[in-house]
């Protein structure tokens, strides 16, 4: 029986496959990379370094532009957190209510899964009538680990 993330790995494939685009063993690694790793945001040097000992033919070159065409056809969302290069994750099917809360000291990023601002695009419709349909939200500070090492109480962050 197939894992899940092959599951999802295979789909992402046939939606390359269906627009047109080679699907070529570099790029089903990748695909594959990003399913192993669901829960983070990657870039593509991550991915590239996560699979360049495994795939010595796969360039950063590749890895670009194979995260771009996959961003093109909705697998993933290109983001970017202001502290450099884009990062990518996986396309969910309501974006609405999910957040990132990024540290300043370290750089993680979590998720954060709760919509708190519907009530406000409630009201700015009634207002405006100005029709939301999505939003993005990235709260910077610190995390708990990096506060814990800021007050002495922990190991500092890497």
């Amino acid at each position: 029986m197939r894992s899940l993330v092959e599951e999802l790995a295979n789909r992402a494939v046939q939606l390359l496959r269906g627009s047109a685009h080679k699907v070529t063993p570099q790029r089903v690694a990748i695909i594959e990379s990003i399913f192993a790793n669901p829960h983070e945001h990657l870039s593509a040097e991550d991915i590239y370094a996560f699979l360049h000992t495994d795939h010595p033919d796969i360039s950063l070159a590749t890895v670009y532009r194979t995260l771009d065409i996959l961003a093109d056809i909705g697998v993933l969302q290109k983001i970017t957190f202001g502290d450099g290069p884009a990062r990518y994750e996986l396309t969910r099917s309501s974006p609405h209510y999910h957040h990132h809360l990024i540290c300043t000291r370290c750089g993680r990023v979590t998720e954060f899964e709760e919509d708190l601002l519907e009530p406000l695009e409630h009201a700015v419709v009634a207002k405006t009538g100005f029709l939301v349909q999505d939003h993005e939200v990235k709260l910077f500070g610190l995390c708990p680990d990096c506060q814990a090492a800021l007050s002495g109480g922990g190991r500092p962050a890497p």
